[in-house]
């Protein structure tokens, strides 16, 4: 189904799947900023997986789920990803994107760092 037919009806929740498959990064620009309008307009929410957007496409989204092996490294504002990550001893270098910073940094190692602060310190992780 393409997404012209899933926003018509009286649907208040979408969960599109890689939506970008086949788009150069300024189509997929295009087509999440009009979607964006979109839940404002209708009221409703989108959920969209993408594989490594560009930087200006991730600067759309209010809110993200980081996924990194079927676990969720990150879920809330986009405005405080850096933080949180940085309060996990990963900081963002300076001349490096949020978009960026995100897909290099070593999932792996946040995963264990992270596993390892819930064992540790579980009232901390809540």
């Amino acid at each position: 189904m393409i997404v012209g037919e899933m926003l018509v009806g009286p649907a208040k929740v979408f969960f599109m799947d890689e939506i970008s498959t086949g788009f150069d990064s300024s189509t997929t620009y295009q087509n999440v900023n009009h979607l964006k309008h979109m839940v404002y307009i209708m009221d409703a929410t989108m959920v969209i997986s993408l594989l490594q957007p560009a930087p200006e496409t991730f600067e759309l989204f209010d809110d993200i789920i980081l996924l990194s092996e079927g676990r969720i490294l990150y879920q809330g504002p986009c405005e405080y990803v850096l933080e949180f990550f940085k309060n996990v001893g990963f900081k963002c270098p300076k001349r490096k994107g949020v978009a960026n910073f995100l897909q290099v940094t070593s999932i792996k190692d946040c995963l264990t760092k992270m596993m390892l602060m819930q064992i540790l310190c579980p009232m901390l992780v809540e």
